[in-house]
């Protein structure tokens, strides 16, 4: 049975890669030879700094990786659209893998259009996450939106929502970060440590106030939320109005009713309807004219945008390693936040 090199993490939040056979594939499974895996800063790294810093009460190893690119090089049975040798962007935890042979389940693949390369297909779970958040906040033209935290989605949410025709102005204490959204075209970006974010919001807006605010970053937000808030439309009889959509992993402990007056919270989870269904993800779909933006679909419309020049994540890119490198690429995201952003595994 041929082997494949396949990426871990232990219950103390060790890194390492092993050599492995390659799992057999599944009917509705295509085999994928990856040319370029992303890490994600928040989701994987996190997990892993979280255990490193208090280790699991039990010893285990576990795979990792959830946004890919590569080529198919085998197809097992009943899947419908894909074909050997086709170019395909794929994602899904426990699918889409830090390695150089991953399985995945049909509805989790897309063709990679031509224009698109690897580097770009790779972004693909995370950059419709990013979509998923923006749909669900129901953005209009004209629209005043702040964007905290400007990591991979925060950087794409910025993109989508001027692509869907709003003011945007991002917050974010690293200058690497605020730059890269400038030079992708957001309206302002504010220095939350060194600027008075509040102030800068409320001016830019041109004192209309913020209509929607994403959340997208991991931890305590309670504070960084009551700040927002004070950004947002204040009504005549005081209530402050509004949408917040919170797409990163964030915690909170407000004061419901009075204190958050008629704003509408919006959790946004994952890529949109199908995924971690595991009967869609293997071939069943749902009828469209009913869902209509399921996870495929996200997943097109992101690779059209790529396609298109219209979003860029290419210049999200600050490194690249080997995937056999992936111990020092994590460490220089754990340890270099102000230096990293997009990360690219190459096998």
């Amino acid at each position: 049975m041929k082997k494949r090199i396949c990426a871990y993490y232990d219950y103390r939040g060790r890194v390492f890669v092993q050599e492995e056979p390659i799992p057999e594939l599944k009917e509705g499974e295509v085999l994928v030879k990856v040319n370029a895996s992303l890490i994600s800063p928040g989701t994987e790294v996190g997990g892993i700094k979280k255990l490193r810093e208090s280790p699991a009460p039990s010893e285990f190893k576990r795979p990792f990786g959830y946004s890919i690119s590569g080529e198919i090089v085998d197809i097992g049975k009943n899947c419908k659209s894909l074909k050997i040798g086709q170019r395909v962007v794929c994602m899904g935890t426990g699918y889409a893998l830090h390695t150089d042979y991953a399985c995945v389940p049909q509805n989790l693949c897309v063709e990679l259009p031509k224009g698109v390369d690897f580097e770009e297909g790779s972004f693909i779970h995370l950059a419709t996450t990013a979509l998923w958040a923006v749909r669900r906040g129901k953005l209009e033209i004209g629209e005043n939106v702040v964007v905290i935290g400007l990591g991979i989605i925060g950087q794409i949410v910025s993109q989508l929502s001027k692509i869907s025709g709003c003011h945007v102005i991002g917050w974010d204490k690293y200058d690497l970060r605020l730059e890269i959204a400038k030079e992708n075209g957001i309206d302002r970006v504010v220095n939350s440590e060194k600027e008075d974010a509040v102030k800068e919001t409320i001016e830019f807006s041109r004192n209309y106030g913020i209509d929607t605010g994403f959340i997208c970053f991991g931890g305590e937000a309670t504070e960084t939320i009551k700040l927002l808030i004070k950004t947002m439309k204040t009504a005549p009889d005081t209530h402050k109005m509004g949408k917040i959509v919170i797409v990163g992993g964030a915690s909170l402990n407000l004061d419901f009713p009075v204190f958050l007056g008629n704003i509408n919270i919006y959790s946004s989870s994952r890529t949109g309807p199908g995924y971690h269904d595991v009967e869609w993800e293997y071939g069943k779909d749902y009828p469209p004219v009913f869902v209509q933006w399921n996870t495929k679909r996200n997943m097109e419309e992101i690779l059209i945008l790529l396609k298109e020049k219209k979003l860029n994540v290419k210049s999200l890119i600050t490194d690249r390693f080997s995937l056999t490198e992936i111990s020092q690429s994590v460490e220089k995201i754990i340890n270099y936040p102000d230096k990293t952003l997009g990360v690219i595994l190459k096998p």
